[in-house]
């Protein structure tokens, strides 16, 4: 590995002519130069391998790390990072727990909490996303403007959703499983029935929707009461243990991405997203973007005082606390051990 000395100039010197008796007092001085260099120029260390598994197709709200590799914020920690695509087929949880990667992206806190039900030693080290970005989403003009206006009528989810945010509605709005329809994640059926309410992620179906000429009705389940972080950073706990300063890095890198991506230009993220998804475009990837920005997905609650990426024990227990309630997990779950704070930046 070559060594780039700053100001080396400085240190130029034309080798003298000596007398032999001094050669051994020559080659001392070059030694303590050649020491003094090294020193000036700082450690060298080799980029470490680390592999990345994030929740889905590369999109916008993947922006941050995308930016944080094209920027070279990870290199600079000295970190080699590849970020490997999710998807219907890809399980990074599983992948995650078995080894294969280093850090997976979790897309809520339940399945943080997940692992600490099954006794699987990983933690939440980072949430990027103050809200979730799940949303429900109505056509206009029908009576269905509010979450609250919701209840007792059909409604398409998923399997995922049936066994996450669902139970917060059930809870907070006093919905039922009849009213479940099962989503394809296709919104054809949406577009041709006026009557019908689905799930979706806030930077996607509503774009799609808006494409088609329908201007739909969004309901941000975080904006009414949804404790869930989204986009958390999880990683195993002997990880942590063995190599602190390997975790630090990526998540101090990831958060200076994060920041980069939605105050400056998001081009290098969005050349790397599109480069991994083909089917992504510029204009799916600027809404997307606009909407995190316009929302505060990732820059509200606690991150205006404590900086991207913050959690706080106080959130995690109220969120566990009404799942409980839900019998989805025990009262007495360690509800703490499914986090920690110690790897996220001191507040700016």
């Amino acid at each position: 590995m070559a060594l780039v000395f700053p100001n080396t100039a400085l240190f130029c010197y034309s080798e003298p002519t000596v007398p032999e008796e001094s050669e051994a007092m020559h080659t001392a001085f070059r030694s303590a130069l050649l020491a003094l260099l090294v020193l000036l120029a700082g450690p060298v260390r080799a980029s470490e391998p680390v592999a990345f598994g994030t929740d889905w197709r590369a999109q916008a709200e993947h922006g941050g790390f995308y930016q944080a590799l094209a920027k070279g914020f990870y290199a600079r920690r000295g970190l080699a990072v590849t970020i490997r695509q999710g998807g219907p087929q890809i399980n990074h949880a599983q992948l995650l727990a078995a080894g294969k990667v280093e850090f997976a992206l979790s897309s809520n806190s339940f399945i943080a909490l997940n692992y600490v039900r099954e006794n699987i030693p990983m933690v939440a080290v980072a949430a990027i996303f103050q809200k979730d970005p799940q949303v429900l989403i109505a056509h206009p003009g029908q009576g269905n403007d509010s979450l609250a206006a919701l209840k007792g009528k059909r409604v398409w989810i998923g399997s995922d959703t049936r066994a996450g945010s669902w139970l917060f509605l059930k809870a907070r709005f006093g919905y039922t499983d009849d009213q479940i329809r099962s989503y394809t994640f296709s919104i054809a059926p949406f577009l041709v029935n006026p009557a019908a309410i689905q799930q979706g992620y806030l930077g996607s179906e509503p774009f799609l929707i808006r494409r088609e000429g329908i201007e739909p009705v969004v309901m941000l389940l975080a904006d009414a009461g949804y404790q869930s972080y989204g986009a958390l950073i999880q990683t195993s706990r002997a990880l942590a243990e063995q190599n602190p300063e390997l975790v630090r890095g990526f998540v101090a890198a990831s958060i200076d991405g994060w920041r980069d991506y939605l105050t400056g230009d998001p081009a290098p993220a969005n050349a790397l997203i599109k480069r991994d998804n083909r089917e992504m475009t510029d204009a799916l990837l600027a809404f997307g973007r606009s909407q995190m920005i316009k929302y505060g997905i990732v820059a509200s609650g606690d991150a205006k005082s404590r900086g991207i990426g913050a959690m706080t024990g106080a959130r995690w227990q109220g969120f566990h606390d009404t799942m409980a309630s839900m019998g989805l997990y025990p009262h007495d779950l360690d509800w703490r051990a499914a986090f920690t704070t110690r790897f996220l930046p001191a507040p700016r």
